[in-house]
């Protein structure tokens, strides 16, 4: 896979992550191209090519992290109470095989919605511009469409939560659920 075809499938995933996390937009896409070119100048470092999507994301936390350390924020905290040691990659990733399979079982609306605004990145008010909605129904319709996608993997996994809310391990309620 080229370094093109891996920005184009997850240039949206990580400019969402990282919007998530900081809240000027100019910081984010200063970021996303710092993430570029770590990617560009440090892809012989990946050894294993199924693992490419915790890579970027964990140069993304990287940056995120150097970031916030450049413009003085964090300083005197410990490293244990830093949010980016809270995430276990491995769980989330292995929960995302199940993200495509887990849309296309809500309706079509649902799904092309979550996935413009939750994977692709897209702000939700030029989602709701774009497609004539008020952007206070646009709202109410994600909240739902989320609590949607989450009940269908509620129904096929367990997901136990840390006191933070985070997912710490998921494992399938039954061998008939074989949608991701």
């Amino acid at each position: 896979m080229t370094t093109e075809e891996i920005w184009q499938q997850y240039r949206g995933r990580l400019q969402g992550f990282m919007r998530s996390k900081l809240s000027n937009p100019a910081d984010v896409e200063d970021l996303l191209q710092e993430v570029l070119l770590k990617t560009v100048t440090s892809r012989d470092s990946l050894k294993d090519p199924a693992k490419l999507q915790a890579w970027l994301f964990e140069i993304a936390r990287n940056s995120i992290i150097d970031f916030y350390r450049r413009r003085g924020r964090g300083q005197g905290l410990a490293s244990e109470d830093l949010w980016y040691q809270a995430e276990e990659p491995e769980v989330l990733a292995g929960l995302e095989a199940c993200v495509e399979p887990f849309l296309a079982a809500l309706p079509e609306e649902t799904a092309a919605m979550l996935r413009a605004i939750d994977l692709e990145g897209q702000p939700q008010k030029a989602y709701a511009a774009e497609h004539g909605l008020s952007y206070s129904t646009l709202k109410s319709r994600v909240q739902a469409g989320r609590l949607a996608l989450r009940a269908v993997f509620e129904n096929c996994c367990h997901l136990p939560l840390d006191s933070r809310g985070n997912i710490r391990d998921f494992r399938q309620k039954s061998k008939n659920c074989s949608d991701c």
